[in-house]
């Protein structure tokens, strides 16, 4: 999987192929920066502590100031720079680049972050929402390099995702597409509640938090097996205890994991009847570790299952389903390469050339 942190991935400027792009990657706790090449190959990379507690202005100077710690990491300067982009957690207004309702940002509600990092760093910014920008990065360089269109997951503490359709991001006239974690799953009058407080939605089944909650209730019930010994002991109950477990043979924790995976599929199949992508990919925290471990392999294989049960069979026989390459790389890969769409648009260019190894 593709790390930053790992400098055999990167190349240097002398290898790369101009022009360069920014992507920053705002995240509640970190953010990751980078500056990547024509071919989306990292050249210089940057991470610190968002400290969103400081406020919003903080937080986009130094946003702005990344750009010219990232140049003089690279050895390139700024007028070599075509364009930057940044990815925030949503919900924004993407044509204001206003930020709303953040929740994990106190005081960002109302904030124009787009314009004011523009202000800093003295670029034009291409604003997204975070997850759509991860999607982006696994389209273009990524697992997704060879689809020409893409449904994108992210598994974590809830569940996002992106659409991208030859070479665009489904965003949605209010900004408010592709939040696929909240496709209504269970209209039964017991269906979970989602953390966004409505019933019924995929995040109340099969997101970090609601396999940690739907594992504390079988344990309250009086569930038994290495799982419950081992948060009886004081271990903390997280999907990577769940999987460690279920790769001993704890059969609640294997249980509970494949359930996530069929509600995974279920989402999955909904979408795959709307958009009709030529691929499915998924990232984020709660990928166990990829197909290279039983868990992740497990997982993946039970979406696999319900989609070739539950969809049309050609969809079912020609969709591709994988894993993310990039990891939590494909933030800021991604910003970079929509401000690269958009430097090229604004340029009048058709964008005809193929991406790295796949289509447009």
């Amino acid at each position: 999987m593709h790390n930053a942190s790992d400098r055999s991935s990167w190349i240097s400027a002398a290898e790369a192929s101009r022009p360069f792009y920014v992507g920053l990657d705002l995240g509640g706790t970190n953010i990751k920066a980078g500056i990547v090449d024509d071919g989306g190959r990292t050249v210089a990379y940057h991470s610190e502590p968002s400290h969103v507690d400081r406020g919003p202005e903080d937080v986009a100077r130094r946003l702005g100031g990344m750009v010219s710690t990232l140049c003089d990491l690279a050895g390139v300067t700024s007028s070599e720079l075509a364009g930057v982009g940044l990815g925030t957690p949503g919900p924004q207004n993407l044509q204001t680049g206003v930020l709303y309702n953040t929740g994990n940002m106190p005081g960002f509600d109302g904030f124009p972050i787009r314009d004011r990092v523009a202000e800093h760093c003295g670029h034009q910014v291409t604003f997204a929402n975070d997850a759509t920008a991860a999607a982006y990065g696994e389209y273009w360089t990524g697992s997704g390099r060879h689809l020409s269109s893409m449904v994108f997951w992210t598994l974590g503490t809830g569940i996002g995702g992106g659409v991208i359709i030859g070479d665009a991001c489904l965003e949605g006239h209010h900004s408010h597409a592709t939040e696929n974690g909240h496709i209504i799953v269970d209209t039964s009058p017991e269906a979970r509640e989602c953390p966004c407080g409505q019933r019924g939605h995929l995040e109340a089944y099969a997101s970090a938090t609601s396999l940690v909650a739907m594992a504390k209730e079988q344990l309250a019930r009086g569930a038994t097996g290495l799982l419950a010994d081992r948060v009886a002991a004081g271990e903390t109950l997280t999907p990577v205890l769940m999987a460690d477990a279920a790769r001993q043979g704890d059969s609640l924790a294997m249980q509970l994991i494949l359930e996530a995976a069929r509600w995974m599929g279920i989402g999955t199949v909904n979408l795959m009847h709307i958009i009709d992508p030529e691929g499915v990919v998924f990232g984020g925290a709660m990928t166990f570790d990829g197909e290279g471990d039983p868990i992740g392999k497990a997982f993946l294989e039970r979406v696999r299952q319900e989609v070739r049960e539950q969809a049309f069979p050609v969809l079912a026989r020609e969709t591709t389903i994988q894993y993310a390459a990039l990891g939590g790389d494909a933030g800021y890969i991604g910003a970079a390469g929509l401000s690269r769409v958009a430097a090229r648009r604004k340029s009048g260019s058709t964008a005809a050339e193929p991406r790295p190894g796949g289509m447009l």
